[in-house]
């Protein structure tokens, strides 16, 4: 309390008794035993107000005990079980929370963790089940409920890690870490697939690439067998050495794309040798081969070089077809999936009629014999206003161009091309590969374009004698490879056509046992705008059981989406409604049958042990468990902290005093009513 409030409350004291003092006995002028009972009540009552205005804060001291924080955490990952330790796990457990030494030394805080870190409140919550081990997450926890404590964190866990960045490093080196190694910490020989690297997609009748990290724990040299195999049939098989200095080896391979859709493969590694654990001996990975077969329509009014030169660069690529047409020689334009209209005149109005219903995505490739008077009306990619005399169009690469990967060929270098003269304005949405140059000055014009507008794709090149670049490329590079490959990039961007769609829905075809299955959803207006009041469903079924289950798709920030975790392994289809419309999309994938805590043999000795020393901690196995509970309880450094905490209140807060106040009045009013003073 400050001087000036025990000043004031001096005042209020001096200012309390001489009111009383005047209003009973210099006014009054009476002395009995009922005017000096008023005269208290009058002075504690007008004294309870001045303190009430005055508000002085009233602090008061307490102590309190705090004990130092220890961490139990308990790996609750289902590799405790695999290798036969949980049960150890939980009388260790139970051994450390119910030990009374620890108790009354510490806070005794108990943690499990698998994919997720979570409290527990004794050992039933323990089940050795969790499909993950993400042992990083652990330090980065335990430190964050008690930041700018000291504290300290026994550790039970077998150091096995399936995912995340080093866990040694994820604990902070000034606290303490002491790990209880639970599980078999014999080291036996293991051979192991650790990993499979493979794109996800591949196109048919390609070759798509393989990398394998293999893994041996052992101290004598190992001669193994790994192979790859497509169900019965074997596409790679190779000898592969280990030694005690030699523990890891990488395998790259290329496998064949010979059939389209899911394709599930199995990596193996084997030996003459017994293992204790054969289940990390293989590993099952897929992939989604891609039917990449495009029907082009190479549709021209007249004979040119260009003509072939295209068909013969399309083509180079399997997977192509070119259909070289008339006009007035189209019976249905809907088999094909590109058109390329090679210097359209007024006998392609038709083809352009018909194809404002089917939607075809078109390359355009203009000349000196184009109508651009039509052309202007059927396409959205450029305005064309151009005169009857010719120029010639050298090309000019613009390196921001990232409508798809692509590069710079030599188009500078390239013979020029032959259109008409004239301006070329760009329209909204479009993108340029090459601008032109005239006489080696760069026009800032366009020759050659891309557009991709809401699912509707196009090209426009501006210029005839494309066969000239074909064959300058062949000359340069002894061969027809990179232009081919630069014209079939331009054939697949416009064949990958999705349309208009109002239901899209993501997901992939198939996932690891114990992944996270999820599947987004988004659902379009009839302007293409995400329309945020959709209900969307989904059904689920699995191919085999036939059982169906249905969710509702929660709504996130841009999507909706379910999370379907805890999948068995299998194959499973699934309809995707939204109720509004009764829009719908069918899809399906697999679940691979892939454990990841079953990939161990033993508990990872080394790896706690450089926890331990990192944290300067030490290491402990389950029948060392009492040792460490004394080390902990005599370790001098763990120390109970007494605290002096000082709560300050305002007087103000006090109800009681109003309380007090207000009977102290209606007493002296009461006795004054009574004794006729009124």
């Amino acid at each position: 309390m400050t001087i000036n409030t025990v000043l004031l409350l001096i005042l209020a004291l001096t200012v309390a008794s001489g009111l009383s003092f005047f209003h009973y006995y210099y006014k009054a002028r009476s002395t009995g035993k009922i005017t000096r009972v008023l005269a208290f009540l009058r002075f504690l009552s007008i004294f309870g107000i001045l303190v009430l205005l005055i508000n002085p804060i009233v602090s008061r001291s307490t102590y309190e005990t705090n004990k130092p924080p220890l961490a139990l955490v308990v790996d609750n990952s289902a590799s405790i079980a695999d290798l036969k330790a949980d049960k150890t796990a939980k009388e260790v457990y139970g051994k450390l929370v119910e030990n009374d030494q620890l108790q009354e030394k510490f806070e005794v805080q108990s943690y499990a963790f698998d994919a997720d870190f979570r409290p527990i409140s004794n050992s039933n919550d323990l089940n050795f089940k969790g499909k993950a081990s993400q042992l990083d997450k652990v330090g980065s926890n335990v430190n964050a409920i008690h930041k700018n404590l000291p504290y300290t964190t026994v550790l039970l866990s077998d150091g096995n890690q399936t995912s995340g960045s080093d866990f040694v490093f994820g604990f902070q080196a000034d606290h303490k870490v002491f790990p209880l190694i639970v599980g078999d910490t014999t080291q036996y020989m293991d051979l192991r697939i650790a990993q499979v690297n493979v794109n996800k997609y591949a196109f048919h009748k390609n070759q798509f690439p393989v990398e394998v990290f293999l893994n041996y724990t052992g101290t004598q040299p190992m001669n193994a067998v790994f192979s790859i195999q497509s169900g019965n049939s074997i596409l790679v098989k190779e000898n592969v050495q280990f030694s005690a200095d030699k523990r890891a080896q990488i395998v790259n391979a290329l496998l064949p794309a010979n059939a389209v859709g899911l394709q599930i493969y199995t990596a193996t590694i084997s030996s003459k040798s017994s293992e204790k654990n054969t289940y990390n001996n293989s590993k099952k990975f897929a992939v989604e081969i891609i039917d990449q077969k495009t029907e082009v329509a190479l549709i021209s009014d007249m004979p040119h070089p260009d003509l072939g030169a295209i068909k013969r660069s399309i083509e180079s690529n399997a997977q192509r077809k070119v259909t070289v047409l008339k006009p007035n020689q189209i019976s249905d334009l809907g088999k094909y999936n590109v058109l390329i209209l090679y210097q359209p005149n007024a006998r392609f109005k038709s083809v352009f009629e018909t194809n404002k219903n089917l939607g075809l995505n078109t390359f355009i490739i203009t000349g000196n014999a184009t109508d651009f008077g039509l052309l202007n009306q059927y396409q959205t990619l450029v305005d064309c206003n151009m005169s009857n005399q010719k120029e010639n169009y050298l090309a000019q690469f613009n390196s921001d161009f990232n409508v798809f990967a692509v590069e710079n060929i030599g188009f500078e270098n390239f013979p020029p091309l032959e259109n008409p003269f004239g301006n070329v304005a760009l329209k909204d949405g479009t993108s340029v590969l090459l601008e032109s140059r005239v006489q080696g000055i760069e026009t800032g014009e366009p020759l050659w374009v891309f557009s991709d507008q809401k699912g509707k794709r196009g090209a426009l090149l501006l210029g005839e004698n494309i066969w000239k670049w074909r064959a300058h490329s062949y000359v340069e590079q002894k061969s027809f490879e990179k232009f081919d490959q630069f014209l079939d990039k331009t054939i697949q961007f416009l064949a990958s056509n999705d349309g208009r769609k109002s239901l899209i829905v993501n997901h992939e075809r198939f996932y690891n046992s114990g992944d996270n299955i999820e599947i987004t959803a988004q659902y379009f207006n009839k302007n293409y705008e995400l329309d945020e009041k959709a209900r969307l469903t989904i059904s689920l079924t699995n191919t085999q059981t036939k059982q169906r289950k249905q969710y509702d798709l929660v709504r996130s920030s841009n999507s909706f989406k379910v999370n379907l975790d805890g999948l068995t392994p299998g194959k499973y289809a699934f309809n995707v409604k939204e109720l509004n419309s009764n829009s719908t999309y069918s899809g399906s994938f697999e679940v691979l049958d892939f454990d990841i805590e079953k990939q161990f043999v033993n508990a990872d000795v080394t790896k706690l042990k450089q926890l331990a020393n990192h944290t300067q901690g030490t290491a402990y196995v389950p029948n060392q468990v009492d040792v460490l509970i004394k080390k902990l309880v005599a370790d001098p450094a763990y120390k109970t902290i007494q605290k002096e905490v000082v709560k300050k209140s305002a007087l103000i807060d006090w109800k009681l005093l109003l309380l007090i106040i207000t009977g102290l009045f209606a007493a002296e009013w009461f006795i004054r009513k009574y004794n006729g003073m009124l």
